[in-house]
């Protein structure tokens, strides 16, 4: 970061209360426990607990502190900067650093895949460019600002994820990223309890465009139905990536060779091979957009394929462990479409003689008064892929087994109430060629389940 107290002051419309104004401040902490001298500390006002209480232990670390109490008692002789909003001022600060940047920056959103799209996009471009990403799932009203006030100095190109729950933040995020390029991975039903309807949701995520530069570029998944809809309708100059022949950048000819996906890149006259070492189809059409961007930014495509043939992933990540089972990890998080997707690459494994094919699925979370009906619906899908067992744990799990139990009496139901008893069962019960998926909302912390079989 590399700014001054006085710039902080002047970019967030601040009031110096003591210290230095030239003390150098080098990065942003949020986390009183993380702080590390030339830290500025900024105190969140959460549901739970207020960043208020905690400057003064921050500050035996950190350089200097924002606040929003105009009374704030000072206990130590170091830059206290009063503002109106913590948050606002943070944001305030992520869009002064970032403009600083005259590089390329490539915003990505969506419902679903937006985490796994910006990272086959920057992995796409790191072939022949510094690229500098959003790291874990740091894309929101909080996140994003502090990702954007750690770019690297060196970067040539930013993959910044964007994040939204309501309506107006993807609005307040574009103006912070100000996107060169922006995409939309797909529209699903997530955080569909805030914004009511499908319809509603793209208009959010559609809002990433609203401070995009004018030369800029829109790429949608063609592949999606609800993005198909708007072709020609955006306003702005549109591409759309995918499986369909309409599609400007598409896959052709995707078929499975040793675990990894393979298939032709297509756009115009260009056709070049891609080996994908990434679990489920529907990671064909997300490593698309990385190769899709490459072309557009004059890149070597065939260099940004080469990249995909090692590509390390966030999710579904693929654990074999000898003499015991393999495990499909995907724990990071789930929806009703990327619960389908996953459900997808578990059928299409081919299993050893003897061994089944296990679910692990848990609750889905904000799906809002049609939550219940969500989860049933992924239970019929289940009910038609060529799955073993269903093992739920949570309550609005029970609808999946219910709607399995109501569509295909051959798959086996468990129903059990925490993490540890599907531990225990998993570990009485698995042999060598079983494979097992484990998915869920993140907040049902279904990584200690695989942390128990990995024991």
């Amino acid at each position: 970061m590399n700014i001054t107290v006085k710039e902080v002051v002047d970019v967030t419309n601040g009031k110096l209360l003591n210290g230095n104004e030239d003390v150098i401040l080098y990065d942003i902490c949020i986390d009183s426990r993380m702080t590390k001298e030339g830290d500025l500390f900024v105190p969140i006002i959460g549901e739970k607990t207020d960043g208020h209480y905690f400057i003064e232990q921050s500050l035996d670390k950190c350089s200097a502190t924002l606040t929003s109490r105009p009374d704030e008692k000072i206990t130590v002789d170091k830059p206290y900067i009063l503002v109106d909003e913590t948050i606002k001022a943070l944001q305030d600060i992520g869009a002064y650093v970032r403009n600083k940047f005259n590089i390329p920056f490539i915003g990505v959103t969506g419902s679903v895949g937006k985490t796994t799209t910006r990272e086959m996009i920057a992995t796409a471009l790191s072939g022949e460019k510094k690229v500098y990403r959003t790291s874990g799932n740091h894309n929101s009203q909080i996140g994003t600002p502090l990702i954007l006030s750690r770019i690297d100095e060196d970067a040539e190109i930013a993959v910044i994820e964007m994040g939204m729950s309501e309506e107006g933040q993807m609005d307040i995020l574009s103006h912070l990223v100000k996107p060169d390029i922006c995409v939309v991975s797909k529209i699903g039903v997530a955080h569909i309890e805030f914004l009511k309807t499908k319809e509603n949701i793209r208009k959010e995520k559609l809002s990433i465009i609203n401070a995009m530069s004018e030369d800029g570029a829109l790429f949608l998944n063609g592949d999606d139905d609800m993005l198909e809809e708007i072709k020609g309708k955006t306003g702005v100059r549109t591409f759309y990536y995918g499986t369909k022949e309409w599609c400007d950048y598409r896959a052709e000819n995707i078929h499975m060779e040793n675990y990894q996906y393979v298939y032709d890149y297509v756009h115009g006259d260009d056709r070049i091979k891609v080996i994908l070492n990434a679990l489920g189809n529907h990671n064909v059409t997300n490593s698309l957009a990385g190769l899709a961007i490459a072309d557009y930014m004059g890149l070597d495509v065939r260099i940004a394929a080469k990249q995909f043939e090692t590509f390390q992933g966030l999710r579904l990540k693929l654990l074999h462990i000898p003499n015991k089972y393999t495990i499909i990890d995907d724990t990071y998080n789930a929806s009703p479409d990327s619960m389908k997707a996953s459900l997808d690459v578990l059928d299409e494994f081919d299993v050893m003689e003897g061994g089944r094919k296990l679910a692990v699925l848990g609750d889905m979370f904000e799906l809002g008064e049609n939550s219940e009906k969500y989860h049933y619906e992924t239970g019929e899908y289940l009910a038609k892929k060529s799955i073993d067992d269903l093992i739920v744990v949570g309550e609005l799990s029970q609808h999946i087994a219910d709607a399995v139990e109501a569509n295909n009496p051959n798959i086996k139901c468990y129903r059990f109430k925490d993490n540890g008893e599907v531990a225990l069962y998993l570990l009485s019960v698995m042999k060598p060629e079983d494979i097992v998926l484990i998915k869920g909302s993140n907040g049902m912390h279904l990584n200690e389940i695989v942390s128990n079989l990995l024991g």
